[in-house]
């Protein structure tokens, strides 16, 4: 039978040394739950038991006095809830983190705050467990000397919901599987959420903005992004969603607005007889709506919004053959056909050309001055009476002439 333990000391002052909470944890019988009255509870804690540590209200604090990681555990059913974890160390070598739990299942971290901690939370081999409405802030470094604010790694099949990451670095999710990715929020990372050899997980209804990069997913395959809000990503090179060496990708429903890049593609799918669908989703108003980079066909490309960007296709690699991408339905705001019968598809399909004297396309350095008078100046001259023959890059057979819903 589970047993509740109140730990309460009477102690002058709210102060509690470290020894007396991992004493409490030593202590404590398998499956107890023990509830924190408020307080500055100081050092380094581990648990290698079934137990729960509960923070009373607000303003309790485990402070790990800047060496190492603040709270490791090691096994399953285990819960931290309520808790303030502050100062860890600065190693990136030993991953110093606010919470490193391991060789789990059935966990959780819910309603903690995460501050001045290297990493946040590192998760490494935890399966079937809840990490939800945490809110993780990382040490005042650089951007990329942080440590990630949430890593997955060999971590399948867990709920990652309702997490602010603010000023942290990544989020990782690496040879994880399975997974359900819904209602986080990340600003000011570097990577707000980025997939490495990982499958079968679900991103949904995440909201990520002022980050360098939105979602980023590489070596990975059938997974499903619908939903979700990636707004002003940073730099000349700032990416909404990026899909590298991905296969059976839906990518549905999720607004890119105001990046540099707004979807990136790259080698996408990879695996041989695949497809990648990218349907529904509003692009918009992005220096670039989307970004071709090496050979990537078989995109199933249709019913988006595709509007307001300074280019709505870029294709960085001379050669490859972006035609040879399903795309069709979606609604282009630079269309210049008609509609006469009123059913919503253009009488003449939108092809898509690029012009040898863009050079901002293959030149990175003049992406700063994009949006300027002189590059759209520029911009219209180069199509309304281009030097040399455009490169047809793709065209939309059945074209939308109006946004519906």
């Amino acid at each position: 039978m589970f047993r509740v333990m109140i730990l309460s000391l009477l102690l002058l002052s709210n102060v509690l040394q470290a020894n007396v909470l991992q004493d409490a944890i030593d202590r404590a019988p398998v499956g107890s739950t023990i509830k924190l009255p408020a307080g500055l509870y100081k050092g380094k804690i581990i648990i290698n038991k079934p137990l729960s540590i509960i923070g009373q209200g607000e303003g309790v604090i485990i402070d790990g006095e800047g060496e190492g990681t603040v709270i490791t555990t090691k096994g399953s059913f285990i819960t931290l809830k309520n808790l303030t974890i502050i100062n860890s160390g600065e190693r990136h070598d030993k991953l110093d983190a606010a919470i490193a739990m391991s060789e789990g299942k059935q966990c959780e971290i819910s309603n903690c705050i995460i501050k001045d901690t290297l990493f946040g939370i590192d998760l490494q081999m935890i399966s079937n467990s809840i990490i939800s409405n945490n809110t993780i802030t990382s040490k005042d470094l650089d951007l990329g000397l942080r440590g990630d604010g949430l890593r997955l790694w060999y971590s399948n099949d867990n709920i990652v919901s309702k997490n602010s990451l603010i000023r942290s670095r990544d989020m990782v999710v690496w040879y994880s599987h399975g997974n359900q990715i819904v209602e986080n929020r990340g600003e000011h990372c570097r990577y707000s959420l980025h997939f490495m050899y990982a499958g079968k997980n679900i991103v949904k209804d995440n909201r990520y903005k002022y980050n360098s990069v939105g979602i980023f997913f590489m070596y990975s395959q059938d997974t499903v992004a619908t939903g979700n809000i990636v707004k002003s990503s940073l730099g000349a090179t700032g990416m909404g969603i990026g899909l590298k060496d991905v296969s059976n990708f839906t990518i549905k429903d999720n607004t890119v607005i105001y990046c540099a890049q707004g979807i990136y593609i790259d080698r996408s799918p990879f695996e041989p007889d695949t497809n990648n669908w990218i349907e529904g989703n509003n692009i918009l108003y992005n220096a670039e709506g989307l970004h071709f980079h090496s050979l990537s066909e078989n995109n199933i490309i249709r019913d988006n919004v595709i509007k307001g960007n300074i280019e709505d296709i870029v294709n960085d690699s001379r050669g490859s053959k972006t035609n040879k991408n399903e795309i069709v339905g979606n609604y282009w705001d630079n269309y210049a056909g008609f509609d006469k019968n009123g059913d919503n598809v253009g009488d003449t399909p939108h092809k898509v050309y690029q012009y040898a004297d863009q050079l901002w396309v293959y030149n990175p350095d003049v992406k700063f001055f994009y949006g300027s008078p002189v590059i759209s100046l520029l911009n219209f001259l180069a199509k309304l009476a281009p030097f040399s023959k455009p490169l047809f890059l793709l065209e939309d057979e059945k074209p939308k002439v109006r946004i519906e819903g």
